[in-house]
């Protein structure tokens, strides 16, 4: 007897001790904001109190912004407050509608290229109505009229006939209630797919469909759905959230809630759906929503793009939500997304920014000033706050750059008349010399006879008296611009050039590899491409690839925007690597994905779990790293756009460094209007960097010409 007490109070101490470090991990996983300073974030406090200003004079009633996960800034207007709710106005159709569409695919109970009727069985032999998918139904595709008005200044409450009776939200009677107005008296206007229309009875069925899409579950309506599934798990209390109204309809037996309005959320609770959406689905480590659904809902959903007025940049759709795929929010990364309604509710989430925003009053916009809602939310947050975040700080290093004068530029390879050379990537060959590439031109001595694409030259010596040859080469071509292959890249690793050639598929997309065994003479060509990438390029170090630091000698390094075409700019960069001695291998690329706190970067052999090394919105395209070993920092050359996209003789580029290839990455220089042109490449080449790294010469295209230019960096122990 005494040994089964002892066993029996062993057995519950270890249940005890069990439930408590159970119930000690859930709490630590319990979720709280923290606050920090907008300077901490590298955010201007300064410029978000002057937008804040704004603003308040624009009728705004709540302003929040958070970045890595930290509340950088809260403002409330008089009478308003964090525990406050808002009306969300059509922002539900994102934070109700698109996410109770997700949790239905999650479940795979709907598809968004599902038939609508296979929910909806009265339309299955509808002559119009059958075409209808979910897809429509979410992006405003499907051609079913909305209940407003646009022609009228009347409101909701003022309209008759079928539209009147959806806004009056009637809950006595089955055929009157705004589902069924939606479902049998709302016509179609347009084929489904063929057009963009707003429609609010589009979405009330989407709300429909989802309904009946969990109607053998537990989750009867989308108000439980949301509740059990969502917002209970992220830690929103029941008061500080509701939906569709306050109302529930019954049609067909099913508890149907709004979805295209009605709801009514404090600021901090939409933030928290926006952290959820941000991190892809993940709550304090339980996947609440398979990542990949997350993904389907906020990218572009392929469907008609809304008509872009002046002073109203319409996004595209995702499902559900609005995205800015294609920058017309041109300050914003093109990976932001948002749910938005009347007033200017807006939520924001930028991924690449890891930021949050969340703003609810009154209209920013007005028309008599020719501004739209989305005009009046770029011009008065989305931009400012942009302008607010500096995403590349100051060098901790080089503190100073000087310009030899201009006329002190060397130049060379002017070619014939008009028809100098440009590109120009170097690398510094076992030989001693540099080797480079040009494009659209004659090169250096002796003129080749016919105006080439792609062409080949050595340069020999140093800055002060060197020369340039030419290198006949089966690689050549005459394709001029985009219709011919051309150089993005060149690195010598032992013994073997390679190179990066752009325009691979002859109309100015695609990368592809090839590589030399005698000094540019003849090429051998990869049979495989990277068809995402426009501009590869390599990061170069000493003679050889020699002078490589320890912890990266096993691997070149790549770089490209990310992007098929060399002729677009994008917001991204991305960085890639491959064993030296497996370059020709595609199956050996890797990509990074994330950098964590401790810079250490994470990696990935799948191209479309990649994520950038660096974000400048619309700005990112041709580029070229070298690493100086005298200030121990990788050098980054960027192009800026000049007038026109032109910046062979009058633009602008930026200069930033960083301790590894994965950065941090912080700005050394830029401008947008150098002294001269800067032509549309750039690069440092290693060979004529000085010994403790401050003197350097930077070969570039502008004019046309292989210009060289001293320049001085001034360190922080100067």
């Amino acid at each position: 007897m005494r040994y089964f007490i002892a066993l029996l109070v062993f057995i519950i101490t270890i249940t005890t001790q069990s439930n408590a470090q159970k119930a000690g991990e859930k709490m630590e996983g319990k979720f709280e904001w923290q606050t920090a300073s907008p300077e901490s974030q590298n955010i201007s406090s300064a410029k978000l109190d002057e937008i804040k200003e704004v603003l308040a004079s624009r009728g705004t009633k709540a302003i929040l912004v958070v970045r890595n996960d930290k509340i950088v800034y809260e403002w409330y207007a008089k009478n308003h407050g964090p525990d406050k709710r808002h009306y969300t106005a059509s922002m539900a159709k994102a934070i109700v509608g698109g996410i109770s569409l997700m949790l239905a695919m999650s479940e795979g109970l709907i598809n968004p290229d599902d038939p609508a009727w296979k929910y909806i069985p009265q339309w299955k032999d509808h002559p119009d109505k059958s075409k209808i998918t979910i897809r429509h139904l979410v992006t405003h595709s499907s051609g079913i009229e909305d209940a407003r008005d646009d022609n009228s200044p009347v409101s909701h409450n003022q309209l008759s006939g079928w539209k009147g009776e959806f806004w009056k939200g009637r809950t006595d009677s089955e055929h009157h209630n705004p589902f069924s107005i939606a479902r049998d008296q709302a016509p179609l206007i347009f084929t489904p797919g063929t057009d963009y229309h707003y429609s609010n009875p589009g979405m009330a069925l989407l709300s429909y469909a989802v309904t009946a899409s969990f109607k053998d579950s537990e989750y009867k309506d989308i108000r439980t759905l949301l509740r059990k599934r969502i917002m209970e798990p992220i830690g929103v209390d029941k008061d500080e959230w509701s939906i569709g109204y306050g109302k529930t309809y019954t049609t067909d037996d099913l508890p149907l809630v709004a979805n295209w309005g009605g709801g009514g959320y404090t600021a901090r609770a939409v933030a928290r759906v926006g952290r959820l959406m941000l991190r892809r689905g993940n709550w304090q480590g339980e996947q609440l929503i398979p990542s990949k659904c997350v993904g389907k809902v906020v990218e572009y959903a392929d469907t008609p793009v809304p008509e872009r007025p002046e002073g109203n940049p319409q996004p595209g759709s995702g499902l559900g939500w609005w995205t800015n795929f294609d920058g017309v929010w041109e300050s914003v990364p093109r990976d932001a997304y948002a749910g938005a309604g009347a007033g200017n509710q807006i939520l924001l989430v930028i991924p690449s920014m890891d930021m949050i925003i969340v703003r609810n009053g009154s209209n920013l916009f007005r028309e008599s000033d020719g501004e739209g809602f989305w005009g009046g939310l770029e011009k008065y947050l989305f931009n400012p706050l942009m302008e607010a975040v500096d995403l590349h700080p100051s060098s901790p290093v080089i503190t100073g750059v000087e310009w030899d004068f201009a006329d002190n530029i060397i130049r060379k390879a002017k070619g014939r008349g008009k028809d100098g050379s440009d590109n120009w990537p170097c690398t510094w060959a076992d030989d001693d010399n540099i080797y480079t590439a040009y494009g659209d031109g004659y090169g250096f001595d002796p003129i080749v006879p016919k105006k080439l694409g792609l062409g080949f030259a050595r340069v020999i010596g140093y800055p002060e008296n060197f020369t340039g040859e030419n290198i006949r080469s089966d690689g050549e071509n005459t394709g001029s611009g985009r219709n011919g292959k051309k150089a993005s890249g060149l690195l010598m690793v032992n013994g073997v050039i390679y190179m990066w050639s752009r325009n691979a598929n002859n109309k100015g997309h695609h990368s592809q590899l090839a590589w030399s065994k005698d000094y540019m003479k003849s090429w051998e060509w990869s049979d495989w491409k990277f068809e995402k990438f426009g501009y590869m390029t390599f990061i170069n170090f000493g003679k050889n690839y020699s002078g490589v630091p320890e912890n990266l000698d096993d691997y070149v390094y790549m770089v490209s925007h990310d992007d098929p075409n060399a002729y677009e700019a994008t917001d991204r960069f991305i960085l890639a690597r491959a064993p030296k001695n497996k370059l020709m291998q595609r199956n050996s690329y890797e990509f990074l994905v994330s950098i964590d706190d401790n810079n250490v970067p994470e990696w990935t052999k799948d191209i479309d779990q990649k994520g950038f090394v660096f974000l400048n919105p619309g700005l990112c395209r041709r580029s070229s790293i070298s690493y100086n070993p005298g200030l121990k920092r990788y050098l980054w050359w960027q192009q800026n756009w000049g007038e026109g996209g032109d910046t062979r003789f009058k633009g602008g580029f930026a200069i930033y460094d960083a301790p590894q290839p994965w950065g941090p990455w912080t700005t050394v220089y830029k401008t947008d209007m150098w002294d001269v042109g800067p032509g549309e490449t750039g690069c440092f080449p290693t060979k004529w960097m000085s010994e403790d790294g401050k003197t350097c010469y930077l070969i570039f295209s502008g004019n046309d010409n292989f210009s060289v230019r001293k320049v001085e960096f001034k360190a922080i122990e100067d």
